[in-house]
């Protein structure tokens, strides 16, 4: 499938006018999303990722329409359809693999001009990666503290390095550095949102890893030309296990295990005793058993013999919080991604929320020249007006897929609902789960092909009517000066 047609064939220009430097806390997906959105607009930036190197690890990504129109902007649509497998159906089975429904993705296209695809995080990752100038990415930068004041952002790292700039972005995570110092700051001068002062409840421990490149004829679901997609729903044992097939021959697979007590998702053993291999290693072992199809003449194969052939340094455990902050931003600095709104999984959304985040500033930015503490303040509270919502809407909806697994009331009439949901309101969930498609205001424009159209973007249409004032103005004042 070839890329969105392009409106324009105009490109964000070059130009002597001064724009802020962006310094950008992580290289996760909205990081970097980020990095290359500001690269694009010309906007100068670094990007201060801990980790002293990029490992392969995580799973699998389903994205779609969602982000089909912002790729296609970057020039990097084409790139994103060839890497992936086309995902018609996720498959939704019993403990003994008996199909309890499926989720039917085949009209996606129709409603929202592109289809879904698979793939795994790492290929996603290396996509944008790739695309980046290797010396605005700098690793092994550990964020210690940062002060900001009227001229800029001073940033310092604990091998004794810092950096300065005009704007500071926490794209750092779940436990952000960005964040904590940011929080600690607000609270020696006024209280923060009282949900902001308390730790986040786990929702789930999570193990992702994805297989060594695999042999079709031991693995036949390898062969089809779409995406073989399952989802096991553990009721006894509070868990969910999902595998995708990959264009690569490999299997992304995953296990998420639901913790349903409010105290034991608060519970300080799991934030201290539950990291490092052997803790990979015990959870491992734990889940091994688990069937999961996909064998050779039908055959049950269990999660074990994924976790076999799947190098062990690629195998990850997390736990995983749930929340979405109530602050987002204070003085130059602002966050985006996991570090201001983390949620289950599941869902699926954790990716396209923060390549929205991404979107949605970097169209801000990009109207800046050097911005006064007043600016950014206005800058980031449009910002988080726009998305704030939008991303507590994600997490509610994530929620459902912990109310899924388990032997209570609610997750036994979730499962028989979502068992027999009418074509019409599936149409209905899929317009929805597809609504939001994002554009920037500073490159050409993407015709979207959907039958609906997308979500009113604010970002976009408030920067594009400050450009067109901008070119006014500038043209006036050139008529003058000839004058």
């Amino acid at each position: 499938m070839s890329a969105p047609e392009i409106l324009s064939a105009s490109v964000a220009p070059e130009t002597s006018e001064p724009k802020p430097k962006v310094l950008i806390a992580g290289a996760g997906i909205g990081g970097l999303t980020l990095a290359l959105l500001l690269h694009k607009a010309n906007v100068p930036f670094l990007v201060l990722e801990r980790a002293t190197e990029i490992k392969p690890l995580g799973a699998a990504f389903v994205l779609g329409p969602s982000v089909a129109s912002l790729l296609s902007q970057l020039g990097i649509y084409d790139e994103f359809v060839a890497m992936g497998k086309p995902q018609m159906k996720m498959n939704i089975l019993d403990e003994n693999l008996k199909l309890q429904f499926a989720n039917d993705f085949s009209h996606i296209k129709d409603v929202a001009g592109t289809g879904y695809y698979s793939f795994s995080r790492p290929d996603l990752h290396q996509l944008l990666w790739r695309h980046l100038p290797r010396e605005n990415i700098h690793l092994g930068k550990k964020i210690v503290n940062y002060d900001d004041d009227s001229e800029g952002v001073l940033v310092r790292c604990a091998d004794g390095s810092s950096y300065r700039g005009h704007i500071l972005v926490g794209a750092d995570g779940a436990y952000s550095a960005v964040r904590h110092h940011m929080f600690k700051a607000i609270k020696a001068k006024r209280p923060l949102p009282v949900s902001d002062d308390v730790a986040p409840p786990f929702g789930c421990v999570c193990l992702v890893g994805q297989t060594e490149v695999l042999d079709p004829e031991d693995f036949p679901r390898l062969k089809s030309e779409t995406c073989d997609a399952n989802s096991v729903l553990g009721v006894k044992n509070m868990c969910t296990w999902i595998t995708l097939t990959t264009k690569a021959n490999t299997v992304c697979w995953m296990v998420i295990r639901f913790l349903d007590k409010e105290s034991s998702k608060d519970d300080q053993s799991f934030r201290i005793d539950e990291w490092g291999p052997e803790a990979t290693e015990a959870m491992c072992k734990e889940v091994r058993t688990f069937k999961v199809p996909g064998g050779k003449d039908d055959k049950v194969l269990t999660i074990g013999d994924y976790i076999d052939r799947t190098p062990k340094d690629l195998i990850s455990k997390v736990m995983l919080e749930e929340k979405v902050y109530e602050t987002w931003s204070s003085g130059r600095a602002v966050l985006l991604g996991d570090a201001c709104h983390k949620m289950n999984p599941c869902g699926a959304a954790g990716a396209v929320t923060a390549m929205h985040d991404a979107a949605a500033l970097a169209n801000w930015i990009s109207t800046l020249k050097f911005p006064s503490m007043t600016d950014l303040d206005q800058v980031f509270k449009e910002y988080r007006a726009e998305r704030y919502p939008v991303a507590k809407e994600a997490f509610e909806t994530s929620q459902m897929f912990t109310k899924m697994a388990g032997k209570s009331l609610t997750a036994v009439l979730v499962r028989a609902s979502m068992k027999h949901v009418p074509a019409f309101l599936w149409r209905r969930i899929l317009i929805s789960m597809s609504a939001s498609r994002p554009q920037v205001s500073f490159l050409p424009l993407v015709e979207d092909k959907g039958e609906v159209k997308p979500l009113h973007q604010p970002s976009l249409h408030k920067t594009l009517s400050l450009a067109k004032k901008q070119a006014f103005d500038d043209a006036f004042d050139n008529a003058v000066t000839v004058i």
